[in-house]
């Protein structure tokens, strides 16, 4: 008898106040790429978007505010159900 694959559960964070949908073991880079969003990061000199680059936590583009907390690395960090990521601007502890 075969058994059927079965998909795992999406589930919802919000980012900047919007629902995103994630997977099971997906980072939240990955979910934020899937839902189109390319940018969550300024720089702190002179504003510049940032995403995703190298995908293994090395080069720091892709921090992000995830619960409160300032300069977490997003492509690193699974996504969990009720996450709220936001845009982090600057050093994440400008405002």
């Amino acid at each position: 008898m075969r058994r059927r694959a079965t998909t795992p559960t999406p589930f919802t964070f919000a980012f900047d106040g919007r629902p995103v949908t994630a997977r099971p073991g997906q980072s939240v880079a990955a979910a934020l790429w899937s839902a189109g969003v390319l940018a969550w990061r300024t720089t702190r000199t002179g504003g510049a978007p940032r995403g995703a680059f190298c995908g293994i936590g090395t080069c720091f583009d892709c921090l992000a505010t995830v619960n409160g907390r300032p300069n977490q690395r997003a492509c690193l960090l699974p996504a969990r159900p009720g996450d709220t990521v936001t845009t982090q601007e600057g050093t994440g502890h400008d405002r």
